[in-house]
């Protein structure tokens, strides 16, 4: 399958990006909780709905550099390079290549709090250029998005809760 590479951003994308998608919730589990879940490939299958397969390409542990390729719904496939990882506080992460031209430049980052008493907030930024102009097609797809990316990180929520409720970690 042949890949197109993506513009390599950094983390200053999160703040000059032309289309910035952010969601936040507050969730009954702790960071640790929470970045277990991110680590589990498996996982992200079952709460951030695109994915299909998520594969660990440079192994344990994560840390600035580290990669993974990410299949997602029509055979889209896409090669990651982590541009922020911070056990338990923050994990960001760019494509660098994408099997279909859809995004010029396309990046993710969360950010975790600790609320303490077994609680934490959860902040997901995506990112992204797609080299079009923003006209009446982002005006009416904007409100859209950050509805489908709020119904992902309420997945994510229950996903991590429910491991948490079962363990009693964190209690």
């Amino acid at each position: 399958m042949t890949s197109l590479p993506c513009d390599k951003v950094g983390l200053d994308f999160f703040d000059s990006a032309p289309t910035l998608h952010r969601v936040e919730r507050e969730l009954a589990a702790t960071p640790a909780e929470v970045f277990a879940a991110f680590l589990d490939a498996e996982a992200w299958k079952t709460w951030a709905v695109p994915i299909t397969r998520v594969e660990w390409t440079s192994g344990f542990p994560l840390e600035v550099g580290s990669t993974r390729t990410v299949h997602m719904w029509g055979g889209v496939v896409a090669h990651e390079e982590f541009l922020a990882y911070a056990e338990g506080t923050r994990m960001a992460f760019r494509f660098n290549e994408v099997s279909r031209k859809a995004v010029r430049a396309f990046a993710e980052d969360y950010q975790v709090t600790d609320l303490g008493g077994g609680r934490c907030r959860v902040v997901w930024t995506m990112a992204m250029d797609t080299g079009r102009r923003a006209g009446v097609g982002a005006r009416l797809v904007d409100p859209v998005m950050r509805v489908g990316l709020g119904h992902m990180l309420g997945r994510f929520a229950r996903l991590v809760e429910s491991r948490s409720a079962s363990t009693g970690a964190g209690r």
